[in-house]
């Protein structure tokens, strides 16, 4: 009889811990992991395919904040050890110039799962895409559109700056030289692998402002200007950010677009300096550049996956059953000669640019 209470009384322990036991296993807080994002589509994609996912996943809790880009934040972060977010979303030329300035924490690529085909992640990424401190996410690009009442549709590069065969007015945004230099020199027969070098001269300096002045183009303030002088007809065709092109489409103007030689750029994922969640943002870039994560962005907003191997994964946008991977930077049929913009190059060079810029498009 003493043997069985005895029994019933370990029993009833065991129970009792087990029971306190997934308590707390169900009501302990969940370990924490802040992702800086971006305001608007973008950071709501991100949202869908990549946070919401990985917290289910692996158990952790994420949370989203917002930033405008402003460095002096992440500075300031670095230097108090006050992190807004383990994990930022920057545009690259940003990224590139935090990691310069050692306000990022270095990433090994070998953290970084192959591709849904078993590509090694290394080849699986477009050019640029992985740094010494980022890991791309998403390809944004500046194409050239037209308007759709053209009865001569032009298709490449060369017809864009083809003022005889497609007379009318193009709008070029004034904000930088970057794209605008680029696109002059590749027009002007540069090898793309030569962009660069030749803009370090005064000569290959020369010669893209020189290829611009043949177009005499309308300068716009921004993308979305350049768009508005297509769409009210003083420019037969412009230069344009690939996701304003979308917006535009999307609401009552849908131009033409050329997407040879566009010129693009990424969003990249990186973590600040001295970040003590540094092994749960690593795993976070690591899962959220994934294939499928990446496939999923890009089935919300007109972005390429950063990677090769999304791209058949992409899908129709759950909302409006648009089917995206046309419209996607990346695609095969637009990407043969796309033309990866130097973030770095442009830290380096563009002041000493910008002067002689501001002049060129003041007077025209």
């Amino acid at each position: 009889m003493k043997l069985r209470r005895y029994y019933l009384l370990g029993l009833a322990v065991v129970l009792l811990v087990a029971v306190i036991a997934a308590l707390y296993w169900f009501s302990r807080p969940l370990p924490v992991l802040t992702v800086t994002t971006w305001a608007g589509a973008y950071g709501r994609a991100q949202a869908s395919a990549q946070m919401r996912p990985y917290g289910a996943e692996r158990s952790v809790d994420v949370r989203i904040a917002q930033w405008d880009g402003d460095l002096a934040e992440v500075e300031h972060a670095v230097s108090t050890r006050k992190f807004k977010g383990d994990v930022i979303d920057f545009e690259l030329p940003k990224a590139a110039e935090a990691c310069n300035r050692g306000l990022l924490e270095k990433i090994d690529p070998s953290i970084l799962p192959d591709g849904a085909d078993g590509k090694p992640a290394r080849a699986d990424f477009v050019p640029r895409a992985i740094g010494p401190c980022w890991v791309g996410s998403v390809v944004y690009s500046q194409v050239m559109i037209f308007a759709p009442r053209l009865k001569r549709k032009p298709a490449t590069l060369a017809d864009f700056f083809d003022t005889r065969k497609f007379p009318g007015r193009r709008a070029l945004s004034r904000a930088s030289p970057k794209y605008n230099l680029e696109m002059a020199l590749l027009a002007a027969g540069v090898a793309p692998g030569d962009i660069y070098k030749t803009l370090e001269t005064p000569q290959g300096l020369d010669r893209a402002f020189a290829k611009l002045t043949t177009l005499k183009p309308i300068w716009a303030h921004d993308s979305v200007d350049a768009l508005g002088w297509v769409k009210n007809g003083q420019a037969v065709m412009a230069t344009a950010l690939n996701g304003d092109v979308y917006e535009s489409s999307r609401k009552d103007f849908a131009p033409g677009v050329i997407w040879d030689h566009q010129l693009y750029e990424l969003d990249v994922f990186s973590i600040p300096f001295g970040n003590p969640n540094k092994k749960r943002a690593l795993d976070f870039i690591a899962y959220a550049t994934g294939s499928a994560p990446l496939a999923a962005v890009a089935g919300w907003v007109p972005y390429g996956p950063a990677r090769y191997s999304s791209l058949a994964l992409v899908k129709t946008n759950p909302e409006l059953g648009t089917p995206m991977r046309p419209l996607l930077p990346t695609a095969p049929e637009h990407f043969g000669h796309a033309f990866a913009v130097d973030a770095g190059w442009w830290l380096t060079h563009e002041a000493a640019i910008t002067s002689r810029w501001q002049e060129f498009v003041s007077r025209r």
